[in-house]
């Protein structure tokens, strides 16, 4: 039993320390704050400040709440351990067992300290060398990080889509919705080059096919990356569509164009052409500070265009012919079961990214 207590009392050290990292006194007050701001009347007279503050108070008790339920939990079980009751022995071990694992889990986001990493996510996904094949690559990896999503109960939504030719997407871009996921998502940032047998040819040769995947912080509030409207171009056009209902009859769709940078988002998945805009802002301005970060730069104005998705870039292969194997190339982390890194499970790329 005193084992058993000295273990105990290890992980509730460990568990403390963390709650200090994580400034847990401020955090409490920060979620108590948007709390009282929830309760009063008029809180859902505008809209769309309203759903900002509720996704705000529900990021921060995602990040505060388990690691108090975790120190509440070993207190329990430090005030059974201190009975001596031997009865208790077995049921105490199996209880430390699972709260190590619990701990074990959640010491990942004390990993997470950048600027952007309690932020969600943006994910630009465009097809790149490899016609077809690049395109259809391109909804492979939609549906890998959906899957990936899904599995950590993230809420992912579809901001802009342009779909290939024959099959597949020339690009995409989701919003990822949950703790620290831009944080978790970073490593994916970059190139990725699959190797496969093509599907798209009648001798089904060994085809290579690249797509670049960027990951950006998502910025919700304007005061994070303040843009000056002089450096923005801004252009209405009528949204393009399959044909049908679908087509709009009105010019609701937005492009806007970062002069300096050179760096375009247009955006007509909406009806409204101020929603529309409103979306692409939120990408142009999540874009920008991926670019600041990358590039090092203090003022927007120097910042510069990106590379495209092309030959000798790639941050990560996945290989499905004549052998399965995915491998980063930054990390060298690798997987022989593709299959099950397609479906969604990054956990081990993620954690060697971080840890690297």
């Amino acid at each position: 039993m005193e084992q058993l207590k000295n273990q105990l009392r290890q992980l509730s050290e460990k568990v403390s320390a963390a709650l200090v990292k994580l400034n847990a006194p401020a955090l409490a007050e920060h979620i108590a704050e948007l709390q009282q701001q929830m309760a009063e009347p008029s809180f859902w007279e505008d809209n769309l400040e309203a759903q900002k503050v509720v996704k705000n108070e529900s990021k921060l008790r995602g990040q505060l709440e388990p690691w108090q339920n975790l120190a509440d939990e070993i207190a329990d079980a430090q005030e059974l351990a201190s009975t001596n009751d031997s009865r208790l022995q077995e049921e105490l071990v199996e209880q430390l067992a699972s709260l190590l694992k619990r701990y074990n889990m959640l010491k990942q986001d004390l990993l997470f300290n950048g600027k952007y990493d309690d932020h969600d996510a943006i994910l630009r996904l465009s097809a790149g060398v490899g016609g077809t094949d690049a395109q259809d690559w391109t909804q492979m990896l939609l549906r890998m990080y959906a899957r990936w999503a899904d599995k950590y109960k993230m809420k992912i939504d579809v901001l802009e889509e342009s779909p290939g030719e024959e099959a597949g997407l020339k690009s995409a871009t989701v919003s990822v919705g949950g703790p620290y996921a831009y944080g978790k998502l970073r490593s994916e940032h970059g190139v990725h080059r699959l190797v496969r047998l093509s599907p798209f040819n009648s001798d089904n040769l060994r085809q290579t096919s690249f797509a670049l995947v960027e990951v950006l912080p998502q910025i919700d509030a304007p005061e994070e990356v303040k843009i000056d409207d002089k450096d923005l171009k801004i252009d209405v056009f009528r949204a393009s569509g399959r044909g049908g209902q679908s087509v709009n009859t009105t010019d609701s769709a937005v492009r806007i164009t970062h002069l300096p940078s050179g760096f375009s988002v247009a955006i007509q998945n909406e009806r409204s052409q101020l929603q529309n805009k409103e979306t692409a802002l939120k990408i142009l301005r999540s874009k920008l500070a991926q670019l600041q970060m990358d590039q090092h730069q203090e003022k927007l104005a120097d910042l510069r265009a990106t590379k495209s998705a092309d030959w000798g870039a790639q941050i990560r292969n996945y290989v499905l012919h004549p052998y399965t194997l995915v491998k980063d190339t930054r990390t060298n982390y690798e997987e022989h079961d593709a299959q099950k890194v397609l479906n969604g499970d990054l956990d081990g790329f993620i954690q060697a990214y971080l840890t690297k």
